[in-house]
């Protein structure tokens, strides 16, 4: 009976341990950060649909160029999270939040982290440069932002890590746009790009506040870690005013863009302001930006992307 229940005892251990064990696909989804993936995607749609809108083209007419910018985009901003993870392999295994990432883990060996990347990339530049060869080029370019001059020089070396790494995370709107128009000087799009570059700052700030002892250990020197709770109460509003400013871009194509933006970015900096000064938990004040900075960026992207989808439905027919 002993030795049946011992045998029993163990089946039931491995069982365990295998339903614990993650699946391929949720290794690889871990691999190439597919939230971050999803995230992207919106705002690479907002800037197709603003070039749609701007240019009074039809969506038929650009369905397979669209397909295409959405899987090169995809893959693009998966081969920049592969190489991020094989990079920054070592800081996440002193992070909570990133210790079970496959990199550190072991479930995913450098080899084939840096293989799939390559590969991830290879088929996301072909599928950009098919949809338009300036879409390719600033996908190229936006992998470059994020693993050099991001991952690999600024995040570990300077406050101005976040200033930095949101160009690259500004150039899916750019992408989106250059499917349709190469007119990457019209207002519009300056304005789509300047919000993508200066939302991520609070939005960043607010989350290294709520995960200050992370960035300490990792010795990631976060503006809120390396300055303090005052100077990033500050540099978050300096940068919510010019994200006001930003939103006067959209009135050159939608009144109703702009005034969304505008409300919308008004709100945050008042938010910022009375939450910092009324809370004493400059956790509980993170928290609330952040969970801001998730609406004012869904807010303002399905806005567009339904503004403009709408209007140039309206428009051809």
């Amino acid at each position: 009976m002993k030795h049946n229940e011992k045998i029993a005892n163990d089946a039931s251990n491995v069982s365990i341990e295998t339903t614990l064990q993650p699946s391929l696909s949720q290794v690889l989804a871990q691999t190439v950060k597919t939230g971050i993936i999803k995230s992207n995607l919106i705002p690479m749609w907002a800037g197709l649909a603003l070039a749609l809108y701007k240019t009074q083209s039809g969506l038929l007419d650009y369905a397979w160029a669209i397909l295409l910018a959405t899987l090169g985009s995809a893959c693009v901003i998966g081969a920049a999270g592969a190489f991020n993870n094989v990079y920054d392999r070592d800081i996440d295994a002193i992070m909570p939040r990133t210790k079970e990432r496959p990199t550190v883990t072991g479930k995913m060996t450098v080899k084939n982290t840096m293989a799939l990347g390559i590969i991830l990339l290879i088929i996301g530049l072909v599928a950009l440069f098919f949809a338009s060869p300036l879409a390719a080029l600033l996908g190229a370019l936006g992998v470059f932002l994020y693993v050099f001059p991001y991952t690999m020089w600024s995040k570990r070396y300077t406050i101005y890590n976040t200033e930095i790494g949101s160009l690259s995370g500004a150039v899916p709107p750019l992408i989106g746009w250059a499917v349709v128009s190469s007119d990457l000087t019209h207002p519009a799009i300056l304005g789509l790009f300047g919000v993508m570059v200066i939302w991520q700052m609070p939005h960043f700030y607010a989350i290294a506040i709520r995960k200050h002892a992370d960035y300490e250990a990792a010795r990631i020197p976060m503006l809120p870690v390396a300055k303090g709770l005052k100077r990033t109460y500050y540099q978050t509003n300096f940068y919510l005013i010019i994200l006001i400013l930003l939103s006067f871009l959209f009135g050159s194509l939608s009144v109703g863009i702009m005034l969304v933006a505008l409300i919308l970015s008004i709100a945050w900096l008042v938010m910022s302001i009375y939450g910092y000064h009324k809370s004493q938990d400059q956790v509980k004040w993170a928290t609330k930006m952040f969970v801001f900075s998730l609406m004012h960026m869904t807010i303002l992207f399905s806005t567009i992307i339904i503004y403009c989808v709408v209007g140039v439905v309206f428009k051809l027919y």
